[in-house]
């Protein structure tokens, strides 16, 4: 699949040499571009997968090119139309290349936006590096996003997997430090990121906190097999690292075999469109670390930033639940990307992209709850750092009185 938003023009440009050294305004002068962008658009790349088992992250890219399409019918960003070039890649890192390569030597895109995947985006990101084309807030948590000494081009775009597990073996070192914990995660750096900081922290009593683990593959049919095997260890806590119709399985599976840990989904598969697949009395009693509002959640239904989400999804993208956490990240994300672009003037080059989107400390996004800001800097691209523990009720989150920082 491929979306496209706004016309491909030429900038036509023709400067007497008469002019040059007289007639020139200063502001045309002062212009500098590379490669995607010009006089007129910036021209933008991303992989999502619209097909394959994440299908669902699909939405992100239906989002975005709504949203930049309805600021083109307003005149764009300083005056530039912005033209996203949105490639499905299903999930595969093999697709993921040949999809990028397109963008880089074929569109000659300024950038990738929000592309999603740890395994997809982890393929191309020596090729983004060695060419130095930003590759920016992308759609993982993985700790090879924040390495600005080692891949300055790449930042990530959701809270990092660390960070996470991080936080998560500190609440339960505090709130329940003689537990039986069973880990379920995802056989790549996504799930080895979660569970060797998890493990980092509970430090010598991870021996015998950690009684059973079982990991899974993106091809996997079920997960059953492993929760029967997660399920049978004794375990009284579940640390769920699990995504997309996996998260939804799991959740489900549980509950059929009438296990009752507490049980610790990753933040990102939280949401309410997995939970809905799952069966909301299925998710009752789940806990998350919480960054973002939810949108399907009654508590934000008068909030003014979500109020203005529903109404650009119900005029421009109709067909996405009004409850779909994922819609009101891409739109978040879309938001933060124009502010960037807006900072970067008339330098559209990629080291001034890259300067502008690395230094965000401060600021917030409409996705972000109350009290949280992002804390993106040149030395530190980690988005968010500070979090509120939350317990899914049946029908709603409760939020924890006090956050919980890295």
């Amino acid at each position: 699949m491929r979306v496209r938003l706004g016309r491909r023009r030429l900038l036509a440009s023709v400067i007497l040499a008469a002019g040059l050294s007289s007639g020139l305004p200063a502001a045309a002068a002062d212009k500098r571009y590379d490669e995607g962008a010009s006089d007129t658009e910036v021209k933008i790349g991303q992989t999502l997968a619209y097909s394959g088992p994440a299908s669902y992250s699909g939405v992100v890219g239906r989002i975005q090119s709504a949203y930049f399409e309805q600021l083109n019918q307003r005149g764009g960003i300083n005056g530039r139309k912005v033209n996203l070039i949105s490639l499905d890649d299903g999930y595969s890192p093999p697709k993921t290349v040949e999809a990028t390569r397109r963008l880089i030597e074929g569109e000659g895109v300024l950038f990738t936006f929000n592309s999603m995947g740890t395994a997809t985006q982890s393929a191309v990101q020596k090729y983004l590096n060695a060419k130095k084309i930003p590759q920016l807030m992308v759609s993982s948590g993985a700790s090879r996003w924040n390495q600005p000494d080692k891949f300055p081009w790449s930042t990530p775009g959701v809270p990092l997997y660390s960070t996470e597990g991080r936080v998560f073996a500190r609440w339960l070192l505090n709130n329940k430090p003689d537990a039986k914990v069973a880990i379920l995660s995802q056989n790549d750096d996504l799930g080895r990121d979660f569970v060797s900081n998890f493990r980092e922290v509970l430090g010598d009593k991870a021996a015998t906190m950690i009684v059973s683990e079982a990991t899974y593959d993106a091809t996997d049919p079920t997960l059953d097999s492993q929760l029967v095997k997660l399920s049978n260890s004794g375990a009284d806590v579940f640390f769920n690292v699990t995504v997309g119709k996996f998260a939804s399985q799991s959740i489900k599976k549980v509950a059929e075999l009438g296990w009752k840990p507490l049980q610790y989904m990753m933040s990102a598969s939280a949401s309410g469109m997995m939970i809905k697949a799952a069966g909301p009395e299925n998710a009752k009693g789940l806990i998350a670390i919480q960054s973002n509002k939810r949108v399907g959640s009654p508590r934000w239904h008068d909030d003014a930033e979500v109020q203005a989400y529903q109404a650009f999804r119900a005029k421009y993208v109709p067909t996405v639940d009004p409850a779909d956490d994922t819609g009101f990240y891409a739109y978040s994300g879309a938001v933060l990307l124009s502010e960037v672009l807006r900072r970067c003037g008339d330098d559209l080059t990629r080291a001034n992209l890259l300067k502008q989107a690395t230094d965000l400390k401060g600021m917030r996004t409409p996705y972000l709850l109350p009290g949280l800001t992002l804390a993106v800097t040149a030395t530190d691209y980690e988005p968010v750092t500070t979090f509120y523990m939350g317990r899914y009720t049946g029908q709603d989150w409760e939020l924890s009185e006090h956050t919980i920082a890295d």
